[in-house]
């Protein structure tokens, strides 16, 4: 519990008064036969006893009138400290439902790198494809004009084929990653509408994204290249 929750109250030190025994109510004395100095003297004295016994039962119901309030005011302390503990949990309760929005909210941006990472190694695995197959051309087309082998179609074609398929590779992963970009951003924008979950950051532009597209250009521009003779290479 924080500093501003209440202390708990220390326990009742109060203790209730035990019953007493109440003693007999004094008799009214027999004056019949007494003269009435005497008469008059016995009845002092049964005021005298009857006020002492209204005295004793009147200091008892003032101790249990005592502990009546300090058991009341006891209870009034014990209901603040439930009030109280009541709402530190509910600010616990607050706390905790934040900070799970938050989580929240980071695993969207956890999720959006993961499919960045995916899309690099798309782009290692078609670069290779594309570098490889550029390659094979070039050396055996190097090797065809130093009369070194015959001339053949296979090295061609076969460099195509590979710079074909780096080129679909890179085509398949942005296609995804634009399709997987617009469901990431419409459902975290859905969540944000029902307030679960924040949304203070912005998805930056993916820088992996631009690379994609133009290697995939760069693809295309070696295929049109081979296949249409445009370096000039006979």
């Amino acid at each position: 519990m924080n500093s501003d929750a209440r202390e708990k109250p220390a326990a009742l030190t109060s203790v209730r008064p035990e019953r007493i025994a109440l003693p007999a109510v004094p008799d009214l004395p027999d004056v019949e036969n007494l003269e009435a100095e005497q008469a008059s003297t016995q009845f002092s004295r049964f005021r005298s006893n009857l006020s002492r016994f209204r005295t004793g039962l009147s200091e008892h119901r003032t101790d249990l009138s005592e502990f009546r309030t300090d058991l009341s005011q006891h209870r009034t302390d014990l209901s603040e400290f439930r009030t109280d503990l009541s709402q530190h949990r509910t600010d616990l309760s607050d706390h905790r439902t934040e900070m799970s929005m938050r989580r929240t909210g980071m695993s969207f941006q956890r999720t959006r790198m993961s499919a960045d990472r995916t899309l690099m190694s798309e782009i290692r695995t078609a670069l290779s494809l594309i570098g490889f197959g550029f390659t094979i051309y070039q050396t055996f087309e190097k090797l065809h004009q130093a009369n070194v082998i015959l001339q053949s179609q296979a090295p061609r074609n076969f460099g195509v084929a590979l710079i074909v398929l780096g080129v679909i590779l890179l085509v398949g992963g942005i296609v995804r990653q634009l399709q997987f970009g617009s469901e990431l951003r419409a459902t975290r924008k859905a969540m944000m509408e029902e307030g679960l979950v924040h949304g203070e950051t912005r998805f930056p532009v993916s820088v992996t994204l631009l690379v994609a597209v133009l290697l995939a250009l760069l693809g295309i521009a070696a295929f049109a290249g081979i296949a249409f003779n445009l370096s000039g290479m006979n």
